[in-house]
């Protein structure tokens, strides 16, 4: 075998980690991190490590496929159908009702040539401004904060500024799962350094808080009121710099005039916090020689986004922390080229540049430049603008790239009647198995992480190239080919005989023309290349032409990309949220991130490795709340908003308070029946455009669903999922993870009022393999009760337990550990339900802690008994050696074993 290694990008978060492809030309054989990387120096974490082990074949999409009529099946076509179709049908419905009843779905996760190309094919040749991001519910109000306050979309600090700050405040990211990586790094400045200050401010206690040395867990959405408050602390105490605020900054007055109404009492009350605590966060950022602030989605994703941003903000204009080493506003991006996004315009209401389609001079700049008359002035649909609009019939043919709204969007009953009324959608999309594939009229196979060649830009403003390691599967193509290929159709019908746009033949071609489009702009990109980076590394911009490296930090001499070249104090008052906790909703949901899972999962969710840690979604409630509900841990519950509802699992965690919930926001339709987002809101900020996603009143009650099903199925998960997914309609609750390492399996939960008709078992055991063949089987009609299990060369193979399931734990422990012995040959002939001894609960030792190293939490546990600490569980099991995103929880039972014993007198 031929081995051979290639150095490219990770897809996951905005991170931007180098890692080492390891492969044949033909597979991706391993995955590592590049130790030449400025980004991660090698390091990588659990969901990088694992890119390899993803992306199934089986859940590709390999060939076009085209839908001639809404209630037909797709049948494989070839590229040029598909696109000569595509063409026809857009031309069409440009000439009969005009440029905006077309619209374009795009995805941080394209490389920044992709979005490019996209850009100059809505605005360019089909003349809308109708092109929008998946970024608009991730980094929008991130945008805005950075332009109102200082002028310009531009993170002014670099990831070595997490060593070097002396005062490090973490709000609304739970850093140790979103961005691992720097976590990391964060956490070893912090061993280095001991005296170096931690803030997390979360209404949840996450395994970021292990690492602070304060918990403001503040109430949801009442971030902006605590920022007001700090404020007014530090103004009374004199923490500021007033040197800085009078040479480099406006509008302090009015701020001033705000925030004396917020005193520490007010903002005690408001945000659910003591005084003493809003005091010492006001010292530490007041006093602290450098103070960096880090931010993520519960920052962003509000109705009030914008202003709790520039809030934020405040705290460095204030304190004159921002332009030096170790300090500055420094917002974490969510996707691995949200930034590239941002910086070619991909949001509707940007150009590329960092320039304003609302900008008459912008755009004339931009028209210029590609050679066209002009470009569109009326303004184009933010992302849950659009999907309203294609709901309401105005936007007639839609075309999605690399992203899945039938998963990631607020309001999903509103999302999926839009996009099944559209009358012509168009998927581009690596994977087939998302929930808005089943919505394609038209499925375009694209190229993948390993596949394709481009660049991204991380949080940190650096490019890195993304390199080609193996040749995508099928017929699947680039983003950037199969955007360039359809705008040539295109211009065929709606430019004829004009120089063509799209004269593009390598995505470096693409990034070149592009790259002039900043020259003179605060992102001056002009000095870069593909080639450059080769030869220098990944490089931070700006860049412009001549220069010799990238620039680490902005604002260093305290000069604003604004009129009068001063940043801006501003002063927005506390507003609270839409939906407060009332009688009818008096819970608040909030959303999060898992350790090992990202996004819709459309990747992750193919590798059973990822469910080791979480297996199926569950909804969190204070031990209380459960109490008061009458509620134990696995319960069902239906979870109701003001839009729809689902049934899910509930698990006891006190690591919220009472009156709140928490529901990671990765479980689409695919594995939880209705999904996470049918119930939170599309309500968004009125400056950004981005959805209140993190915030949500719900109420919930007992689901009361008597008939039960568990099944479990090894090898070709994918072909089980599909045929099996479909059956599951039928039942109330339906819940599908992946299990084991070495010997996949597709793993269902199932749940239902009434027994269902015997042909959907009959199917789903013919699914299962259990219809035939060595099947152990045991039936009571009269009790609705049936068991099948399959035994192959001596091990489970199968299993199907219907009407009741209190055996499931231990079946699919017999499972995991290969064998069949005869005890549970004795359990199957015998009408007892329950299994042998005490093994009808799940274990919780069997939680794969590392998913790194493969260790449980049981393996942990057994350890820390027999006296080892945690550099002896490292050295003895290996858990916490790689990507170490299991050390806060290993640390917290190392500390629940320290605890002596109450005696009682």
């Amino acid at each position: 075998m031929n081995r051979q290694i290639t150095a490219s990008t990770c897809c996951y978060c905005g991170v931007g980690c180098g890692v080492l492809i390891e492969h044949d030309g033909e597979r991706i054989l391993g995955v590592s991190g590049d130790p030449a990387h400025p980004a991660n120096f090698g390091k990588l974490c659990s969901k990088g490590s694992t890119l390899h082990l993803t992306g199934d074949l089986t859940a590709r999409a390999l060939y076009p496929e085209l839908r001639l009529g809404k209630g037909l099946a797709r049948s494989r076509t070839d590229w040029d159908t598909a696109l000569d179709h595509a063409a026809n049908v857009f031309a069409e419905t440009v000439a009969e009702h005009g440029p905006d009843s077309v619209a374009f779905y795009i995805s941080g996760q394209l490389l920044t040539e992709d979005y490019y190309a996209f850009n100059k094919l809505a605005r360019a040749l089909v003349g809308t401004n109708n092109i929008d991001s998946n970024s608009r519910l991730c980094m929008s109000s991130a945008v805005v904060g950075y332009k109102r306050s200082l002028g310009a979309d531009a993170p002014p600090c670099s990831y070595e500024d997490l060593e070097l700050s002396d005062c490090v405040m973490i709000v609304g990211s739970n850093m140790a799962y979103a961005h691992p990586v720097l976590f990391r790094r964060l956490e070893e400045a912090k061993s280095r350094r001991p005296q170096m200050k931690v803030i997390v401010i979360d209404p949840r206690r996450t395994d970021t808080c292990d690492l602070a040395d304060l918990h403001l867990a503040i109430l949801p959405g009442t971030d902006v009121a605590l920022f007001h408050g700090i404020v007014h602390l530090l103004l009374k105490e004199e923490w500021i710099d007033r040197e800085f605020i009078e040479a480099h900054t406006d509008g302090l007055e009015e701020l001033e005039a705000l925030v004396r109404d917020y005193t520490p009492q007010s903002v005690s009350e408001l945000c659910g916090i003591s005084p003493a605590q809003l005091r010492q966060c006001a010292e530490w950022v007041g006093t602290s020689p450098s103070f960096l602030s880090l931010w993520c989605m519960g920052l962003n994703q509000s109705t009030a986004g914008s202003a709790k941003n520039s809030a934020l903000i405040n705290l460095h204009l204030v304190t004159g922390q921002i332009g030096r080493p170790g300090a500055g506003p420094f917002s974490l991006t969510g996707q691995p080229n949200a930034m590239g996004g941002r910086e070619t315009g991909s949001l509707s209401n940007l150009l590329p540049g960092h320039r304003e389609a609302a900008n008459a001079e912008h755009r004339a700049e931009v028209a210029a430049y590609w050679g066209v008359e002009q470009l569109p002035a009326s303004t184009g649909l933010t992302a849950i603008e659009l999907f309203e609009q294609v709901r309401s019939g105005k936007i007639k043919a839609l075309w999605i790239a690399c992203t899945n709204p039938a998963q990631s969007l607020p309001d999903q009953n509103a999302v999926r009647a839009a996009l099944q009324a559209c009358p012509f959608v168009v998927l581009q999309e690596a994977f087939r198995t998302t929930e808005t594939a089943a919505f394609a009229d038209l499925l375009l196979p694209a190229a993948s992480w390993g596949e394709k060649e481009g660049t991204v830009t991380n949080s940190e403003r650096r490019i890195s190239h993304v390199r080609q390691a193996v040749v995508a599967p099928g017929e699947a193509r680039p983003d950037w080919s199969i955007t360039v290929d359809f705008a040539q159709r295109l211009e065929k019908r709606l430019r004829p005989g004009q120089t063509s746009l799209f004269a593009f033949k390598s995505p470096a071609q693409i990034f070149d023309e592009y790259k002039l489009l900043t020259r003179g702009r605060d992102l001056d990109l002009s000095g870069i290349s593909h080639e450059l980076i080769d030869q220098l590394g990944p490089q931070q911009w700006p860049f412009p032409s001549g220069a010799t490296h990238g620039t680490a930090r902005l604002y260093l001499d305290g000069v604003f990309p604004t009129a009068n070249g001063r940043a801006r104090f501003i002063a927005d008052p506390y507003l609270a949220a839409k939906e407060q906790r009332d009688a009818e909703f008096p819970l608040t949901l909030l959303t999060g991130r898992l350790r090992d899972q990202w996004h819709g999962m459309s990747r992750t969710g193919t590798a059973a490795q990822s469910f080791g840690h979480v297996s199926e979604a569950q909804l969190s409630l204070h031990p209380d709340e459960l109490g008061r509900h009458s509620l134990q841990s696995g319960d069902l519950v239906s979870l109701q908003s003001r839009r729809g509802s689902l049934i899910v699992a509930v698990a006891s965690d006190d690591s919220l308070r009472p009156g709140q919930a928490f529901l990671p926001m990765h479980w689409g339709d695919r594995f939880l029946k209705g999904g996470v987002n049918t119930i939170t809101q599309p309500a968004f900020d009125p400056l950004s455009k981005q959805p209140e996603l993190k915030y949500s009143g719900v109420r919930l009650e007992p689901a009361n669903l008597p008939w039960t099903l568990f099944a479990l199925v090894e090898g070709d998960v994918q072909q089980h999922f599909e045929t099996l997914r479909p059956l599951c309609e039928a039942f109330s609750y339906v819940s599908l993870s992946l299990a084991g390492r070495e010997r996949p399996a597709l793993l269902i939960r199932a749940a239902s009022l009434a027994v269902p008709e015997p042909a959907v078992l009959h199917a789903i055991d013919q699914c299962l393999g259990l219809s035939e063949g060595p099947v152990l089987t045991y039936d009571d009609p009269g009790r609705s009760i049936g068991k099948r299990v399959r035994i192959e060369n001596g091990r489970i193979t199968a299993i199907r337990l219907a009407g009741e399931t209190l055996a499931q734990h231990w079946l699919q422990n017999l499972w995991l550990e290969g064998r069949a012995d005869q005890e549970l040959r004795r359990w199957l002939l015998a009408p007892l339900s329950a299994p042998p001894g005490n093994a009808s609960m799940p274990a919780a030792g069997s939680k794969i802690l590392c998913n790194c190293m493969n260790v449980s939490q049981g393996a942990i546990c057994t350890g820390i008994s027999s006296g080892l600490d945690l550099p002896g569980l490292k050295q003895k099991l290996g858990c916490g050696t790689q990507c170490g995103s299991c050390v806060p929880e290993i640390k917290r039972l190392l500390a629940a074993a320290a605890q002596p014993l109450a005696i009682i007198s």
